[in-house]
């Protein structure tokens, strides 16, 4: 029986799977053991005590492991990179593999075949695998110049319809809601408090936006819609250039979902699916999300 560990470090967590040729064992979570987010200490703490607790848990020790993959963020800057390199091989058995936080979100979909995944949580991003191996993407710039259809997008194009549904004399209700939220009494005072510096952070008004599109409100419920679209429009060129890449004329890239805006905001997710719609009629789109570190598993079990 052959053990493999499996690693997700993101910027303020880390997931760890641990599991067997067939099953999952156990899975913990810790603090990050990103050294771009925490100090060395910090760090190393939280990778042992992930270690000690997948051991407690399944009576497996970390020298019976046959591969270790890792998928993180950031894998080609040598803080993190160097530590990662380091800390675990001297803690846990067998061969290690280091890749980026794309490609193991990428297998977890498409197990190493071609496909484009959207990725949308606070940010969001677009990531494509086409049929040479080749790693294409789109947006993923930062909250100042894309993150379309994230939390942050939500939230700041929402107070920006706010704005603007004012100007024209049309009542929302995302005007008491932004205010309750942020415990404020008028307009100006949220003018003051949107452009203050730093500026606070716009993808908590996400589920009120939510909410007073539920309840009916036109202007969140379009907010919404055009940010599925706008982010639809990212997974298209994508998807085009993957598609691309393919011999087979009649192939149409399958595409997956992951993070918290295309899990949980439904409208979103089916105004960026109406969106591929009008390129790829027969697109499929995989049922869910996916959870990234299955491909850090599926890796791991691969040996690649």
């Amino acid at each position: 029986m052959s053990y493999y560990l499996a690693i997700d470090a993101g910027g303020t967590k880390t997931d760890y799977l641990l599991a067997d040729d067939t099953r999952e064992l156990a899975r913990v979570r810790t603090g990050t053991i990103k050294r771009m987010r925490a100090d060395a200490d910090a760090a190393t703490a939280n990778l042992e005590q992930a270690l000690e607790e997948l051991t407690a848990q399944t009576g497996i020790s970390m020298q019976s492991i046959h591969c270790t993959c890792i998928g993180t963020a950031g894998y080609t800057v040598p803080l993190v990179t160097d530590w990662l390199h380091e800390e675990i091989p001297s803690r846990v058995a067998g061969s290690f593999l280091l890749l980026g936080d794309i490609e193991i979100a990428l297998d977890a979909a498409f197990f190493g075949k071609p496909g484009v995944l959207a990725i949308a949580g606070t940010g969001s991003n677009v990531a494509g695998r086409d049929a040479t191996g080749k790693l294409i993407g789109a947006g993923g710039y930062g909250p100042a110049l894309a993150d379309q259809g994230s939390g942050h997008r939500i939230g700041h194009e929402a107070l920006r319809a706010l704005f603007l549904a004012t100007d024209r004399g049309i009542d929302t209700t995302l005007l008491p809601a932004v205010l309750k939220f942020w415990n404020l009494t008028s307009l100006d005072d949220i003018v003051a408090f949107a452009n203050r510096v730093p500026a606070p952070d716009f993808s908590q008004l996400t589920e009120l936006v939510v909410r007073c599109a539920a309840n009916g409100d036109a202007v969140a419920a379009n907010v919404l819609h055009q940010q599925g679209e706008e982010l639809g429009e990212l997974v298209r060129l994508t998807m085009h250039r993957v598609k691309a890449a393919s011999t087979d004329a009649a192939f149409t890239p399958p595409v997956a979902f992951t993070g918290s805006i295309l899990e949980k905001v439904l409208p979103v997710r089916e105004a960026l699916i109406a969106s591929l719609q009008r390129d790829f009629p027969t697109v499929h789109v995989l049922p869910g999300t996916v959870d990234p570190i299955e491909g850090a598993l599926w890796r791991a079990r691969n040996g690649q």
